[in-house]
């Protein structure tokens, strides 16, 4: 009897998880590093798929970002833990002091790890110190808290918590105590990509769609990507390694606004969710 009740549990979860569209969270990043990205941003929540938005506090367009941020209170909302800045042309410094993580002129260095185009220039090849890093956090995490009401999980730019175990369990202890800790890796949500060539607006797209083409029912997925506008400010932002950012960003852009991208979404009947929406 016992057999026959556990198979038919497995069968009914089973079927109920057939009878589930697939979840996305779209996901767009780096509000505040730019002017044109947090345009860029909000267009996409305002006028597209975009569901969830994550904000650099130490960016130079934060303010402008939280102000955005603060009048669109529909819009699920994430710090992006930063101790990176990467751009060549601009660049912003940490709010607190925590000289293992600035480089000669007191920003942060413009890598996370070893990188052959920036060498010595990044955390990992300098002599950082955790305690330092976490007070950055907080200091992030209370600035982020206290002009976006909404604020609801964080992430890691640029990967910056991957720096060691112990800097991931900072960010972890961090999140529950502001109670902003809505992990994706809790809910067993599975990370998204292009399926195909995305170098171009249109490429894009149609790797976009043949991957929502193969989300399976019943699982949550989260898709992650950076818009932007391509103009003036943003051709003049770039690194090595990346110097078409203004291109790029706005094919993103045009990739959560695309009329036929929301159509398909619609036809598929996927569900395009926030982080909130996890709890739920």
């Amino acid at each position: 009897m016992r057999k026959i009740i556990c198979s038919l549990a497995v069968y009914l979860i089973t079927a109920y998880c057939f009878a589930q569209p697939p979840r996305i969270i779209i996901r767009g990043d780096d509000m505040g590093f730019s002017h044109s990205g947090n345009l860029a941003l909000i267009r996409s929540y305002q006028e597209g798929l975009e569901s969830s938005i994550e904000v650099i506090a130490a960016s130079p367009w934060f303010p402008e970002a939280a102000a955005i941020l603060k009048q669109n209170p529909g819009i699920d909302v994430g710090l992006h833990l930063a101790l990176t800045s990467e751009w060549d042309n601009i660049k912003w410094r940490p709010l607190t002091t925590c000289p293992s993580l600035q480089d000669e002129n007191g920003y942060f260095f413009p890598m996370v790890n070893p990188n052959k185009n920036y060498p010595g220039r990044s955390i990992k090849e300098n002599k950082w110190k955790i305690e330092e890093i976490e007070k950055e956090f907080r200091a992030q995490i209370e600035m982020a808290k206290k002009n976006i009401p909404q604020l609801s999980h964080i992430s890691a730019h640029m990967g910056c918590t991957s720096l060691s175990a112990e800097v991931k369990a900072i960010a972890k202890k961090l999140a529950r105590e502001y109670r902003i800790d809505i992990d994706p890796e809790d809910y067993r949500v599975e990370y998204a990509g292009y399926d195909g060539p995305s170098k171009t607006g249109d490429e894009k797209i149609k790797s976009f769609i043949a991957m929502l083409g193969k989300l399976q029912p019943g699982k949550t997925y989260l898709f992650v990507d950076h818009p932007g506008l391509d103009n003036d400010e943003l051709k003049a932002i770039h690194h090595i390694g990346y110097e078409q950012v203004a291109a790029d960003r706005q094919g993103v852009t045009d990739l959560f606004t695309s009329p036929k991208l929301k159509q398909f979404i619609k036809e598929k009947g996927i569900q395009v969710i926030g982080y909130k929406d996890l709890q739920k």
